[in-house]
């Protein structure tokens, strides 16, 4: 065990909320535990990023309570949200953002919601003397807030070894895609483009919170319904580790058709199981889809989605995705390697404020 720090992380709401960005967190949490750094989680209410009056007070009532001199990780779900707060204890606490992609480019708000959260957003980060993020892409995206390439730091998310999926055995081709039903997934533009491809050999499965977003839900399931292709999708909601396992294995092709990803950890998971992946070409998406391992499509863009699904249909075309999938999933990094890269950048990010 190396010796570490103490830190202290910041989340708003429930640790074991199921996302990727909380997944993250949790993965860094035992990484640095095992590591020899002492690591203490402060939670916040669950309501942010648009936090009430009281959930404000407390989290500043939580920042406040914490000893001087300690290195402080906030969570760019909460942190954007509270400039001012953070902006107060900057003197006397070491504060480092974690952003996995900004509030801002959230898909279904509005334009005055997204400039006021980007505004934000852009005073927090100021505040604070690094930031981490879970890709490149999301580093050069906070250019456009201020934050220069010198108090950037990039951790990756790592992906735990799976087994190679074996795919269907009814004929049938197998879709999967792990994602909550919510806007910015594009649970929308995958049924539309299904409709579009008139043929009838597939299967949808879409494994994912129905809980986060009930007009999605229901916006999708009505859609689905005039399309007639109710009886061909299955969601199954929030599943369990052994649940998921299953329907990887059972997967011929993964599809995420987002509009927007900081990383795209469920694409490096379905990769990890080798499956080929169509998905939109945002976040770390297309370097994670190299060697030919999958499709990009625009976000957004059903026809291109619907071309896509098409190719997949074809067992040669998809065969030939199949290995370059392969050759992607050898390629990727652990989660052993993530929280090494977490532990270097806060060990130089203490030293470097013992310096100054």
């Amino acid at each position: 065990m190396e010796s570490g720090g103490a830190l202290v992380l910041i989340v708003p709401g429930p640790l074991e909320t199921s996302s990727g960005g909380y997944a993250y967190d949790r993965r860094m949490i035992a990484g640095l535990s095992h590591r020899g750094w002492s690591v203490t989680v402060r939670t916040l209410d669950a309501g942010f990023p648009r936090p009430s009056p009281a959930a404000r007070d407390h989290a500043a009532r939580e920042l406040a309570a914490i000893p001087d001199g300690r290195t402080v990780l906030i969570d760019g779900l909460a942190l954007g949200a509270m400039p001012g707060e953070v902006e107060r204890e900057r003197t006397r606490l070491r504060l480092i953002a974690l952003v996995h992609h900004p509030l801002a480019a959230e898909t279904g708000i509005d334009r005055d919601t997204a400039a006021e959260l980007e505004s934000s957003e852009r005073r927090a980060l100021a505040a604070v003397g690094l930031v981490v993020v879970t890709s490149s892409a999301t580093g050069a995206t906070l250019a456009r807030y201020g934050v220069g390439r010198d108090r950037i730091a990039v951790v990756e998310p790592g992906t735990d070894r799976a087994a190679q999926a074996r795919g269907s055995k009814d004929g049938l081709l197998h879709l999967l895609c792990v994602a909550a039903l919510i806007p910015r997934k594009g649970h929308q533009t995958l049924a539309r483009a299904l409709a579009k491809i008139g043929d009838g050999r597939w299967r949808l499965t879409c494994v994912g919170s129905v809980q986060r977003d009930p007009r999605t839900v229901e916006q999708l399931l009505a859609r689905l319904r005039a399309d007639g292709l109710e009886d061909r999708v299955l969601l199954t909601g929030e599943v369990d580790e052994s649940t998921l396992a299953n329907c990887y294995d059972r997967a011929d092709v993964f599809v995420l058709p987002t509009f927007y990803e900081g990383y795209g950890m469920a694409v490096a998971e379905a990769l990890a199981h080798g499956l080929p992946v169509i998905s939109s070409a945002t976040g770390a998406i297309p370097e994670l889809l190299t060697d030919g391992a999958g499709l990009l499509v625009p976000p957004g863009d059903p026809d291109a989605l619907a071309a896509a699904l098409l190719q997949v249909l074809d067992p040669d075309a998809r065969a030939q995705l199949a290995k370059g999938a392969l050759q992607a999933r050898i390629r990727l990094s652990t989660w052993e390697d993530a929280a090494d890269k977490m532990a270097n950048v806060l060990r130089h990010e203490l030293l470097s404020s013992e310096l100054k």
